[in-house]
Order: C-alpha cells, then structure tokens, then sequence
C-alpha cells in the first residue's frame, strides 16, 4: 500500500500565491507519475499537472504560465507551485502517484485525501 500525504493548503487571496506538497510512503518499486488532480463543487475532477520520474511535465491549459510542479525522486515528494492564483483556482487539489510494485508491471493508481484551496478576497 502506498499513503499520499497532502500539505500547503488555505485560504490566499486573488493574485497570490501557494505551494503544494505531496509525499508518498510506502513498500513499492518506483512511482512512475506523481501528479496533482483538482475538483471544484459541482465540477469533475481534473487534471492541473503531472510529471514523470525522469522529470517530463503535463500541464493543464489553464495551469501553463502560473504553476510549477516539480519533484524529488529522493523523498518521493512532489510539489506545485502556484502563483497568480485566481477565484477559479478554487477546488479541493488531490495528489496522485503511478506506482510499480516490480519492474515491467502495470502501474497502479493512489490518490491523496485532498487539500482544499480557496481564493478570495
């Protein structure tokens, strides 16, 4: 099993700026994408941005220009940075990681417990 503990949360307002971290524990081979979901109320959940281990980055179109997402393959960590945050950026952000338990077997999915994030002034 693998746990995805979520931090950096709260309340900013429009304009400003939060970071988001994301660690992952556990018994596993390596996680291949860690990544961070959002679901705001009514909405579906949606992809903000993921990277892979070796550092390639997705990013969701609303995402590009104001938010970063980096990570440490040491601490099995991943970070978003987000800045120029805006009333629409307000949701509850969800961690996810792909993890192998073995080397060339499928991957599976976890999800965090989720942070909200809320802008406004």
């Amino acid at each position: 099993q693998v746990q995805l503990v979520e931090s950096g949360g709260g309340l900013v307002q429009p304009g400003g700026s939060l970071r988001l971290s994301c660690a992952a524990s556990g018994t596993f081979f390596s996680i291949h994408v860690m990544g961070w979901y959002r679901q705001a109320p009514g909405q579906q959940r949606e992809l903000v941005a993921d990277i892979s281990n070796g550092g390639s980055t997705n990013y969701a179109d609303s995402a590009k220009d104001r938010f970063t997402i980096s990570r440490d393959n040491a601490k099995n960590t991943v970070y978003l940075q987000m800045n120029s945050l805006k009333p629409e950026d307000t949701a509850v952000y969800y961690c996810y990681a792909a993890v192998r338990y073995s080397v060339n077997t499928r991957q599976y999915a976890y999800w965090g417990q989720g942070t909200q994030v809320t802008v406004s002034s």
